[in-house]
Order: structure tokens, then sequence, then C-alpha cells
């Protein structure tokens, strides 16, 4: 062997010795996993007993045929679809807003990314106290108003704990939209914006023919973060109603979980993940290609 093939080849292991920690760490930690709940999902098993009974795909077809499952994914639906509109168009206000180079706009900053990084528990926690009916802020602050008659018990109603929820979790979440928003809108070149008012274009016309069009990727981005981190809510529901009111505010994975960990049915709780995994990968795809079809027009 010429030395030259010789030195290629060491190249090539020595390429491959940096990435076999990483093909390892995902191997066990990605890939075994999956193969894993897909064997269990064809199994009846209560997590405990060493001889689990083999059900092929009953697991999946009571899924299918569970309601409950099924609520917990229109829950999490309006949820994100909240998410969606009312928190990214928040999140895309305050960013036009800061990016005026407003005064303290860089405290702004730091105001508005606050929320995102709190632990969802301790939040969940803290908007437990401001529902609360007896001595929660938001019913004082309504007597103190004289709207006292608006006062509700809004966690254990089953018609506002989910939009109750909502609101916890779009205050989470908004800050991070934000900083996305505010990143993509720096991006655009000022003269842009200059040319625009020399026009004479209202500011509604340069948001709508400078703005988002520079911001088209921007928001594809925001859009499928939103959908796919709204969707797997869980520690906000936790802290706050636990999947209640009579499932009320159940989301897929609190689903999952009950069904484990409450019922002690871990093979239906695999095939519920299962199910969830690929709703949420059919849900990227689609973005991702309507994303790549408005890049080529």
């Amino acid at each position: 062997m010429s030395e030259e093939k010789v030195s290629k080849l060491k190249d090539y292991l020595t390429s491959y010795l940096f990435i076999i920690p990483a093909v390892l760490l995902f191997s066990v930690f990605s890939i075994y996993p999956i193969f894993k709940i897909l064997q269990l999902s064809l199994l009846k098993w209560d997590g405990i007993s060493l001889y689990p009974k083999f059900v092929g795909l009953k697991n999946f077809i009571e899924v299918i045929k569970d309601k409950i499952w099924w609520k917990s994914f229109l829950n999490a639906g309006i949820i994100t679809l909240l998410a969606l509109t009312v928190q990214n168009a928040l999140a895309l206000v305050l960013a036009i807003i800061v990016d005026k180079d407003i005064r303290a706009g860089e405290i702004y900053r730091v105001i508005f990314y606050i929320p995102p990084v709190l632990s969802g528990i301790v939040v969940g926690l803290i908007w437990n106290w401001i529902y609360n009916y007896d001595y929660g802020f938001l019913n004082h602050f309504l007597e103190v108003i004289g709207l006292g008659g608006l006062k509700r018990a809004w966690l254990s109603d089953p018609k506002l704990a989910l939009f109750s929820v909502a609101v916890v979790h779009m205050w989470k979440g908004f800050g991070w939209g934000f900083i996305i928003f505010l990143a993509g809108l720096q991006t655009i070149p000022r003269n842009l914006y200059e040319a625009a008012q020399i026009d004479g274009a209202t500011p509604w016309k340069t948001f709508l023919h400078v703005v988002v069009p520079m911001m088209r990727p921007v928001f594809f981005l925001v859009s499928i973060l939103t959908i796919l981190g709204t969707m797997q809510i869980y520690d906000i529901i936790v802290a706050t109603t636990g999947g209640g009111p009579g499932y009320a505010t159940e989301v897929p994975i609190t689903r999952i979980l009950s069904s484990m960990l409450g019922s002690s049915r871990f093979g239906y709780a695999c095939a519920e993940g299962l199910i969830f995994g690929v709703v949420l990968l059919a849900v990227s795809l689609i973005q991702l290609r309507i994303s790549a079809m408005m890049r080529n027009e």
C-alpha cells in the first residue's frame, strides 16, 4: 500500500474516531429507546411482572378508540392555536417596538426573556396562586376595580380551565419568540425602511411589504417551534390542574403518564407515545414542506 493511501486511511480512521462517541450516545439514548418502546407497545405489561403478555396491535387499536386520548389532542391543539396567534402576535409586536431603538431597550429584552427561562413548575405554582378563588391576585384585583361579579374559579371551572392554562403557557412562552423575532428584524437592512418612508408608505404597508417578506423564514421557524413545544406541554399542566377538572386540561403527555403511572399500563402508554411521536413528526414534515415550497416561489 502506498504512503498516500496509508495517509488517507489514517485520516478516515481519525475522523471516525471523533464521531464514534456521538454515534454511541445517540444509539444508546435515542435509537435503542425507540426500539424498546416499539417492543413494549406490543405487550400487555404492568411494569413489574417478569412475563409480559404479547397482544400485538391491540394497544394501538385501544388508543385509536380512546375518546379521552383524542380529547387530550384537542386540548393541546387549542392551546397551540392560541400560542400560534396570540402569543406570537404579542412577541412580534414587542420585538418591533424594541427594534425601534427605544430608550432602555436592552432592559426590555432582559425582562421579556425572563419568563421562558423560569421553571415551568415554578410558573405553574405562581399562577396557581394568582388564579386562586379565595385569595388569588386576579379575583382580588377584579374586586378592587369594581368587577367582583367576574370572579371565577379559573382552574376549577371546566369551561375556563383550559383557557386559563393557555394564558399561563403564553405568558411563559412569548419571550423566546420575542428574541427570535427581534434577531430576525435586526437582519433587515435599515435602508429598506428609509426607502419605504421616502415613498410615503404607512407603517402598516411597511410591515406588509418590507418586514413580512424578509421575515418569512423566521415566521416559519417560530411556528414550527411553537407547535412542537406547545403540543408537548406538560409541566404547567401538572403544576396547575393536573389534567382536570374532568379531563378538561388533559394533554397527550399527561395522558401518557397517567396510563403508565396511574394505571400501570406500560404497553398501552408506549403505544400512545408512538402515535403521539408520529403525529408530531407528520406536522413537522408538513411545515417543512410548506416552507420549502414558499422559498421556491
